[in-house]
């Protein structure tokens, strides 16, 4: 890979990871539910679970292409089933309170895991390895990989931080909720182009 399509991928990489999406939402609601500091590992999880199932997908590459339309069918229902559970549970959360509160973030393993069901990271990760990498090769899946993880934290940080400053507006237990509500009706929102496709 060239330095040039390095700097490709890292601009790709930047645009997918700053960009609304299922991550970003849910880790925005994390900074303003929990804050920045009990949002790491929900953040870490999304940046370096991203970055192994790119690299995954960069090494399967080849024998995809004959297992794309089943995985796609499966995905697609794990996907709508994972996110419409994730809607239910930042609607329906209890507001936050400090000392008695037994509420967690994503836990890293979570967040992480949440990258093999998420439709955008699977269409970021489809396009980027197809576009930078098509031979599949090991070294091509790893500087992916890592362009993604370079972008990524720093993206997911800031929607967390974001959540986070929210907080300051969200300070009684009917503006969280409604504020719960909203986060979950766009993550709902994001379900359309998986239905419709």
């Amino acid at each position: 890979m060239t330095i040039a399509t390095f700097l490709a991928v890292l601009v790709f990489g930047l645009i997918s990871s700053i960009t609304p999406g299922p991550n970003n939402l849910m880790v925005m609601t994390s900074g303003a539910n929990f804050g920045l500091h009990r949002s790491w590992p929900h953040i870490w999880g999304i940046a370096l679970g991203f970055g192994v199932m790119i690299f995954i997908l960069g090494l399967a590459l080849a024998g995809l292409s004959m297992l794309l339309p089943t995985m796609r069918v499966l995905l697609k229902v794990v996907a709508v089933v994972y996110l419409l559970y994730l809607a239910w549970k930042i609607a329906t959360a209890a507001p936050i309170d400090g000392a008695t509160s037994t509420a967690q973030p994503l836990s890293f393993l979570q967040a992480a895991a949440f990258q093999w069901v998420n439709p955008k990271a699977w269409a970021s990760a489809v396009t980027a390895v197809a576009a930078y990498s098509p031979s599949g090769s090991f070294l091509g899946a790893v500087l992916i990989a890592v362009a993604f993880i370079i972008t990524g934290l720093p993206s997911v940080t800031l929607w967390c931080v974001m959540g986070q400053e929210l907080r300051r507006l969200l300070d009684t237990p009917a503006r969280l909720r409604a504020f719960n509500i909203t986060m979950a009706i766009l993550l709902l929102l994001t379900l359309i182009p998986i239905v419709m496709v």
